[in-house]
């Protein structure tokens, strides 16, 4: 079985230059799913500054996210943008698998 690419926005490619430059050195973004949240599902987001030998490399303008091979299905097709919103900025998956999300924004289902 194929699964849709997952993609990462030029918003969030931006960001995580933004994030190495100030750290003064590469960080990539992990992006995982784990059971849970008030709605199922829940993304997990870290910065890391390694990847592990199963991880799956998504890139953008030189910019690394990462997603492991258990999460990779709960995010096919999903992108992940960066989005700056009057509640605050922060990394967002727009995923096209969930069919009903938390007010959170970080919990979802399937």
């Amino acid at each position: 079985m194929s699964l849709k690419p997952v993609t990462l926005a030029e918003s969030a490619a931006r960001r995580l230059a933004e994030l190495s430059k100030a750290e003064g050195h590469p960080l990539m973004l992990r992006v995982a799913v784990d059971g849970g949240g008030c709605s199922g599902f829940q993304y997990r987001l870290d910065l890391v500054e390694t990847a592990e030998p199963d991880d799956i490399r998504i890139e953008h303008d030189g910019q690394i996210a990462l997603v492991d091979d258990v999460s990779l299905p709960f995010l096919a097709g999903s992108e992940i943008q960066f989005v700056d919103e009057l509640l605050g900025a922060q990394f967002k998956i727009v995923n096209p698998n969930a069919v009903a999300n938390c007010g959170c924004g970080v919990s979802f289902s399937i």
